[in-house]
């Protein structure tokens, strides 16, 4: 699974117009999922990203945890994260989980960030949505679980 997290201070999520899922301070996770990954990838990637200190302390250290801040999770399915842009113009998506595992896969993560405490906010999986942000920093990583 490859994942983006963006530190914000706030983000949603819309379909149709409609906000379907909105956080205030927090993390945007992007979620891509290919094929190959397995349950123990959104597990792992759950409990890295809840633990992940990328939020400033007094001293303006990175050195904070989205719990120690009481800090939301928006986390928003990104087929476009399997793309594969190294030949040609047009990106290949050959390495994508198919719809049905890689939603599971997406589900999962999503109930463990919310059983590790978390509040959690979703966009609605194979919908066309429109992601709006305020990235604070701007502070973006990049995790894949295939690398841990």
């Amino acid at each position: 699974m490859k994942v983006v997290i963006q530190r914000v201070t706030e983000a949603r999520v819309e379909v149709d117009g409609a906000t379907v899922g909105s956080i205030g301070r927090g993390m945007l996770v992007l979620i891509g999922v290919e094929k190959g990954d397995g349950e123990r990838d959104a597990v792992w990637l759950a409990e890295k990203i809840v633990g992940l200190r990328i939020f400033e302390d007094a001293d303006g250290k990175m050195n904070l945890a989205l719990q120690d801040i009481g800090g939301q999770l928006l986390a928003v399915s990104q087929f476009t994260l399997a793309g594969n842009c190294s030949k040609g113009r047009r990106p290949s998506f050959d390495t994508a989980a198919p719809p049905d595992e890689a939603n599971h896969l997406y589900e999962l993560f999503v109930a463990n960030v919310k059983g590790l405490g978390v509040p959690v906010a979703t966009g609605i999986f194979q919908a066309e949505m429109q992601v709006h942000l305020v990235n604070d920093g701007p502070v973006t990583f990049i995790i894949e679980s295939r690398e841990k």
